[in-house]
Protein backbone atom coordinates (compact mmCIF):
# COMPACT_ATOMS: atom_id res chain seq x y z
CA UNK A 1 0.00 0.00 0.00
CA UNK A 2 1.34 3.61 -0.80
CA UNK A 3 2.22 6.08 2.16
CA UNK A 4 -0.40 8.81 2.59
CA UNK A 5 0.59 11.97 4.58
CA UNK A 6 -1.92 14.61 5.41
CA UNK A 7 -0.75 17.98 7.24
CA UNK A 8 -2.92 20.62 8.32
CA UNK A 9 -1.39 23.68 9.67
CA UNK A 10 -3.65 26.70 11.67
CA UNK A 11 -6.43 24.73 10.19
CA UNK A 12 -5.56 24.96 6.54
CA UNK A 13 -4.58 21.84 4.32
CA UNK A 14 -1.07 22.21 3.23
CA UNK A 15 -0.45 20.40 -0.12
CA UNK A 16 2.61 18.63 -0.09
CA UNK A 17 4.61 17.83 -3.24
CA UNK A 18 6.85 14.19 -3.13
CA UNK A 19 9.73 16.24 -1.29
CA UNK A 20 7.54 17.96 0.85
CA UNK A 21 5.54 14.44 2.21
CA UNK A 22 8.94 12.53 2.24
CA UNK A 23 10.28 14.77 4.50
CA UNK A 24 7.54 15.55 6.40
CA UNK A 25 7.23 11.48 7.36
CA UNK A 26 10.66 11.30 7.77
CA UNK A 27 10.96 13.99 10.36
CA UNK A 28 7.74 12.51 12.11
CA UNK A 29 9.64 8.42 11.72
CA UNK A 30 12.91 9.91 13.47
CA UNK A 31 10.88 11.50 16.77
CA UNK A 32 9.29 8.57 16.62
CA UNK A 33 12.12 6.58 16.75
CA UNK A 34 13.77 7.78 19.41
CA UNK A 35 11.15 7.56 21.97
CA UNK A 36 10.88 4.45 23.80
CA UNK A 37 8.31 1.34 23.14
CA UNK A 38 7.72 3.01 19.01
CA UNK A 39 7.69 0.64 16.48
CA UNK A 40 7.23 1.00 12.77
CA UNK A 41 4.80 3.76 11.62
CA UNK A 42 1.90 2.23 9.52
CA UNK A 43 -1.07 4.64 11.33
CA UNK A 44 0.14 7.81 12.95
CA UNK A 45 -1.88 10.61 14.31
CA UNK A 46 0.15 13.58 15.37
CA UNK A 47 -1.72 16.72 17.23
CA UNK A 48 -0.47 19.94 18.23
CA UNK A 49 -2.83 21.86 20.27
CA UNK A 50 -3.35 25.99 20.84
CA UNK A 51 -1.48 25.36 24.39
CA UNK A 52 1.60 23.55 22.33
CA UNK A 53 0.53 20.40 23.85
CA UNK A 54 1.36 16.94 21.68
CA UNK A 55 -0.95 14.06 21.46
CA UNK A 56 0.69 11.16 19.64
CA UNK A 57 -1.33 8.04 18.15
CA UNK A 58 1.00 5.49 16.74
CA UNK A 59 -0.78 2.04 15.06
CA UNK A 60 -3.59 2.76 17.35
CA UNK A 61 -1.49 3.05 21.17
CA UNK A 62 -1.46 6.74 22.45
CA UNK A 63 2.34 7.48 23.14
CA UNK A 64 3.31 8.61 26.31
CA UNK A 65 5.19 12.18 26.55
CA UNK A 66 7.16 13.89 29.21
CA UNK A 67 7.95 17.90 28.97
CA UNK A 68 11.17 18.10 27.27
CA UNK A 69 9.94 15.86 24.56
CA UNK A 70 7.05 17.79 23.90
CA UNK A 71 9.15 21.51 23.59
CA UNK A 72 11.70 19.90 21.38
CA UNK A 73 9.11 18.21 19.13
CA UNK A 74 6.81 21.24 19.09
CA UNK A 75 10.16 23.49 18.04
CA UNK A 76 11.02 20.91 15.44
CA UNK A 77 7.80 20.83 13.78
CA UNK A 78 7.31 24.31 13.39
CA UNK A 79 10.15 24.97 12.46
CA UNK A 80 9.85 22.08 9.90
CA UNK A 81 6.36 23.95 8.60
CA UNK A 82 7.39 27.60 8.55
CA UNK A 83 7.94 28.15 5.42
CA UNK A 84 5.52 25.41 3.72
CA UNK A 85 3.12 27.16 0.58
CA UNK A 86 -0.09 27.85 2.60
CA UNK A 87 1.59 28.63 5.90
CA UNK A 88 1.08 32.24 6.69
CA UNK A 89 2.00 32.75 10.30
CA UNK A 90 3.30 31.49 13.35
CA UNK A 91 2.31 27.42 13.80
CA UNK A 92 -0.31 27.19 16.56
CA UNK A 93 -1.96 23.58 15.72
CA UNK A 94 -0.86 21.19 13.76
CA UNK A 95 -2.44 17.66 12.19
CA UNK A 96 -0.19 15.01 10.30
CA UNK A 97 -1.66 12.12 10.19
CA UNK A 98 0.23 9.17 8.28
CA UNK A 99 -1.13 5.75 6.86
CA UNK A 100 0.68 3.01 5.23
Amino acid sequence: MARKVSLTVNDNLIELDYFVEGYVYHVAAGILASLKGTGAVKNLELDVDNDGQIKITLNGSDVPLSYFPVQIMRSTLAGMVSNLKGVDKEMSTLELRISQ
